[in-house]
């Protein structure tokens, strides 16, 4: 299975049954509110996302190559917050993933498509 099907499948699952194996034993990772090197940590991070949120949508708008070494998604990953009202929220982005010579990931970077305040407002209704 290509690469592209597998992150593709990886997205439809998300965030169970992720293929962890893509990525390199020191993977980079970083978004706006994480950075950090090892495929472990991304594992306990996606395993975070998993038991904390609820309802977890990871929508692929669109997978490409960039170049034959880096791979672009366009998302939006939504969820419902753990708080008593339980408001479904949603961040939109893209991830910029490069592959190393051996055609694993090492290097994942999420950019989103909104603020981080942006995203803490949707607790409170706000758009």
């Amino acid at each position: 299975m290509d690469i592209l099907d597998q992150i593709r499948l990886d997205y439809q699952h998300f965030p169970k049954d992720q293929s962890y194996h893509l990525y390199a034993e020191n993977v980079y990772f970083k978004d706006p509110l994480n950075e950090f090197r090892g495929v472990n940590r991304y594992r306990s991070m996606i395993g975070l996302i998993d038991r904390l949120f609820k309802q977890v949508n990871l929508d692929l708008h669109r997978i490409e190559y960039a170049t034959p070494t880096q791979i672009n998604t366009h998302w939006t990953l939504s969820w419902v917050a753990p708080v008593p009202w339980q408001p479904r929220m949603s961040i939109p982005g893209h991830s910029e993933l490069a592959l190393g010579e051996d055609g694993k990931v090492i290097s994942h970077i999420d950019y989103w498509h909104c603020s981080r305040l942006a995203v803490l407002g949707q607790l409170f209704g706000k758009k």
